[in-house]
């Protein structure tokens, strides 16, 4: 059986992490029997991130790794997708994975009135004497790195306009369609639903958040891909 290692379940979803929920979606979709293991210690897996898997006595690391292994066993994630539905799939997930979710990371760690819950979920694993310190210093690395990206530049405002092209984009795959390529979940789903979960489900209130749940068929879409994990 499969194990996958993931962040425990946060802000009322599946895990603090989409990729970890993506990685969950993507192993009910394969039809391999799995179980979850929870950490929030990932310094011993390969790349000091999560998910990774356990499988055939070797531990795959990065959702994407995960998808090509779950394909070599078997999996057809997009069967009968055309292939230029594959080519806008994978333009979907590099959407999602590289633009949107960088505006979650903000939403959580840049914003001074989430932080405190975010500090103590996603730091638990740290005792409380060193907690607020070892948080802060990984705060401000992270919050320069995405200074240097050059999203961390704009203000919530600038980063939702710039956002807006996309949930565009989303909602109009999804205006005749339950899922983004028809009426059944594919490798696209298993991105962009997370994304958008995680977004509407960050502490507090944001400009993003407030704008996906003001959308009805965004807000359709995300509680038909959660109960993909029900």
């Amino acid at each position: 059986m499969i194990t996958l290692l993931t962040y425990p379940p946060a802000f009322g979803q599946f895990s603090g992490s989409p990729f970890c929920i993506k990685a969950a979606h993507l192993l009910n979709l394969s039809g391999q029997r799995w179980r979850r293991e929870n950490t929030l210690d990932p310094r011993m897996m390969p790349h000091q991130k999560l998910p990774v898997i356990r499988a055939e006595d070797q531990l795959i690391a990065d959702s994407d790794m995960i998808r090509s292994y779950l394909e070599a066993q078997g999996a057809r994630f997009d069967s009968g997708l055309s292939e230029m539905d594959k080519s806008t799939s994978r333009a979907f997930i590099r959407m999602a994975e590289e633009h949107l979710y960088f505006h979650i990371v903000l939403d959580r760690w840049g914003d001074d009135l989430a932080w405190p819950e975010i500090r103590e979920t996603y730091f638990a694993s740290v005792p409380k004497l060193v907690r607020r310190m070892v948080a802060r210093r990984i705060r401000k690395n992270l919050l320069a790195a995405m200074y240097v990206q050059g999203l961390g530049r704009f203000t919530p405002e600038q980063r939702l306009a710039r956002l807006e092209p996309d949930l565009e984009a989303i909602v109009t795959r999804l205006w005749q369609n339950r899922f983004l390529f028809g009426d059944r979940p594919t490798a696209a789903d298993a991105s962009v639903g997370p994304m958008l979960g995680a977004a509407i489900s960050s502490p507090g209130e944001t400009a993003l958040s407030n704008r996906i749940k003001e959308n009805a068929v965004l807000m359709g879409y995300v509680s038909r891909v959660e109960e993909m994990l029900a």
